[in-house]
């Protein structure tokens, strides 16, 4: 068993903005695996089932983005998983939209979601996949960028970004971090890796 955990804030409220990008991504797993998000447990709405023939509980936390490791810590005792069989996708704002970044460990940088999952694993080697959401605009809120929508402009773009992440999650499950690492950074982020 392994988990794929992509973060957000419930509530129609939410639905559709920046911060949510990982909710989304879980969405899309599911459509294209016939799973459906049912189950009410571990602090989220789940669903598990076979993606690859993989084993895999998929999770969208109801905590709110900055309680996160309630969820992941609750899910991680239960099936006793090791931080690197658990997965999580999430928004990063360093990134332009439609780029991914995976990594195998990592500080938060910045994400509150994040941070609140390193606090409760005691530890930050767990994979991620960050999905680039665009930097605020200057003399914008963080917060209203983060919350806010993308523009019709970037509708394409995230179509094909959710795709891209998608297909990674799944090709994690049977194939690890190291492979989709080099099968989906694009160079741009390996040159911003070089640079951290």
């Amino acid at each position: 068993m392994k988990a794929i955990i992509g973060l957000g804030n419930p509530g129609r409220d939410y639905a559709g903005t920046r911060h949510n990008i990982g909710f989304d991504t879980i969405t899309a797993l599911c459509d294209k695996y016939g799973l459906k998000l049912s189950e009410k447990k571990f602090k989220g709405l789940c669903a598990d089932g076979l993606i690859e023939g993989q084993r895999v509980i998929l999770i969208q936390p109801q905590t709110f983005m900055n309680l996160s490791g309630e969820c992941v810590r609750s899910v991680a005792d239960f099936y006793k998983l090791n931080p690197d069989e658990i997965l999580i996708i999430c928004d990063d704002i360093n990134l332009d939209v439609g780029r991914i970044r995976i990594r195998k460990k990592g500080s938060a940088g910045g994400h509150n979601g994040l941070k609140n999952i390193i606090a409760h694993l005691g530890t930050d080697e767990f994979p991620r996949i960050r999905v680039g959401v665009g930097e605020k605009i200057e003399g914008q809120d963080l917060v209203s960028h983060v919350l806010g929508r993308f523009g019709n402009d970037d509708e394409e773009i995230i179509r094909d970004v959710l795709k891209t992440a998608r297909d990674a999650a799944a090709a994690w499950l049977t194939d690890g971090t190291d492979a989709i690492m080099n099968r989906y950074n694009t160079p741009r982020n390996k040159e911003q890796r070089k640079q951290e």
